[in-house]
């Protein structure tokens, strides 16, 4: 597609300020989820990538018992389930709610929202936002958040290239969705390339996993990056549990064991990384932002830094002008969902510094029930940092026009 998205999403969005006309207590504010995801179509990367590349790509294999596995280079095998969702609220209730009875959301909730049949766009994606009160996303790879599981940087960069590929085609004519430029650090040259053409193309952000196999992002070789991203002006996002095999540990409780450390707790060591060690002194024009690990680990990480910083001053090199925890209040940015633990903290993480997103339309998100999991942790915020949460500082840091009847807000 020959059309820049920059022109087309900035254009369409600030002409539409109604396009969630279905919701009603969030109504009064400029909805963005910051946490989004795409069920991409099974050939995202094989039509896009060399043919030497076509044989190692992520694939489906079913065994010898009709089982199927998500099999990828660099992690373990999978098996695919079924997850179902919590099914509280009774179908009929669940339609009867929406104001329409002929609309049934296009997941198919006995399913699981992993089965919904979402790729690319149709009517049902921008319905399902109406019915959560959602006015724009920010999207992440489904298929593609294995983009940086090989270890093989060339083939990294093959799966970025070729996922970016499709998101302009798939996201290039609509308004409301905002999908991240996927880019491969391991490769510097080549990721300097690929975010000078995804800014050229309208992209608002870049999406890197918070791991890099043999290097962390405190180190000077990354230093290309950061200032490519400062020249273009996009953020950098760090999605939890990408970069590495977030099932790494087995036996009783994995699953919890593996949710909480191998994937949530990711986003810590490069919030640390990028906060601790004179980047942005060097680069003060960058921005980053954590997604969907909470931010209820915010307030003791914020604390430990500063504790770390003064009480080893000695051995910090180099000298820093602020503390580790005022970088991240003017450069970072976390998202959550339902963490309400960020919250009841919020005067030591800072309003300006969070962003909500409903994980759509991941089973553990709040969709399709954002408007009463918001409710139930903005109970005691005033409704300037309501604004501030679901939708303004999602709007500032991705650079997302707001409708003429939120400005005053914003």
């Amino acid at each position: 597609m020959g059309v820049n998205m920059a022109t087309v999403l900035n254009h369409d969005i600030a002409a539409a300020p109604d396009v969630a006309a279905d919701k009603s207590a969030l109504k009064d504010f400029f909805v963005v989820s910051a946490d989004g995801h795409v069920n991409e179509p099974n050939d995202v990367w094989s039509a896009r990538v060399e043919p030497r590349f076509r044989e190692r790509l992520p694939h489906v294999k079913v065994d010898e018992k009709g089982r199927k596995w998500f099999v990828a280079e660099g992690i373990r095998p999978s098996m695919i389930r079924e997850a179902p969702r919590d099914l509280s609220v009774p179908v009929d209730e669940f339609i009867k709610d929406a104001g329409n009875e002929t609309y049934r959301p296009s997941l198919d909730r006995t399913k699981g929202a992993m089965f919904q049949n979402q790729g690319g766009f149709s009517a049902d994606r921008y319905r399902d936002m109406d019915y959560d009160g959602v006015d724009a996303e920010i999207v992440f790879p489904n298929k593609g958040l294995t983009n940086w599981q090989s270890p093989d940087p060339e083939l990294n960069v093959a799966m970025c290239a070729a996922w970016n590929d499709w998101a302009f085609e798939a996201f290039g004519g609509h308004s409301r969705s905002f999908p991240s430029a996927c880019v491969a650090p391991a490769d510097i040259p080549a990721a300097v390339r690929e975010i000078e053409r995804s800014a050229d193309r309208g992209f608002k952000f870049v999406m890197m996993p918070p791991l890099v196999k043999g290097a962390s992002y405190n180190q000077s070789v990354f230093d290309p990056l950061w200032d490519a991203l400062s020249e273009t002006g996009l953020p950098v996002t760090f999605h939890a549990g990408t970069g590495k095999d977030p099932r790494t540990a087995g036996g009783d409780g994995g699953a919890i064991i593996n949710y909480v450390v191998h994937a949530m707790n990711t986003v810590l060591e490069p919030t640390v990384q990028l906060c601790s060690s004179g980047v942005f002194d060097r680069f003060p024009k960058l921005k980053f932002a954590t997604i969907e690990a909470g931010a209820g680990w915010l307030p003791y990480a914020l604390w430990a830094m500063d504790h770390g910083h003064n009480c080893f001053a000695f051995w910090v090199s180099p000298q820093l002008k602020y503390k580790p925890s005022e970088y991240f209040r003017m450069h970072g940015h976390a998202s959550f969902e339902t963490d309400p633990i960020g919250i009841e903290l919020l005067d030591r993480v800072g309003v300006d510094n969070l962003l909500w997103g409903n994980d759509y339309p991941h089973i553990e998100g709040s969709w399709p029930n954002s408007e009463k999991a918001i409710a139930s942790w903005s109970k005691n915020l005033t409704q300037e940092q309501i604004a501030k949460i679901v939708g303004l500082n999602s709007a500032k840091l991705f650079n997302i026009p707001i409708p003429q009847k939120f400005a005053a807000a914003a």
